[in-house]
């Protein structure tokens, strides 16, 4: 993410809550890293699960100052909707 994106908050957080079109929340910290705030620990596991693959358009919607919302898109432009369904708990965000 651009370091503009860093403007909107008092204080860069440490972590965000991903929020999914399906309701389910994951939780991933952020690093800044080369004038960039990236996204970190976690979101390897996020998009492996969320199967996002290259060639697909990820979209952040500020929410809260910790909440990001999420939308996928794949590389013909539709959103794409994943069911939580199973998957670590370890990783998951509780609300």
């Amino acid at each position: 993410m651009p370091l503009d994106f860093t403007k909107h908050f008092v204080a860069v957080p440490t972590e965000f809550k991903l929020r999914n079109n399906d309701g389910c929340s994951w939780r991933v910290t952020v690093k800044l890293m080369n004038s960039r705030m990236t996204l970190d620990q976690c979101w390897a596991t996020y998009a492996a699960v969320h199967q996002i693959k290259i060639g697909y358009m990820v979209t952040f919607k500020l929410l809260t100052s910790d909440t990001l919302k999420v939308i996928i898109f794949d590389d013909e432009g539709i959103e794409v909707v994943n069911k939580c369904g199973k998957h670590d708990e370890a990783f998951a965000a509780k609300d």
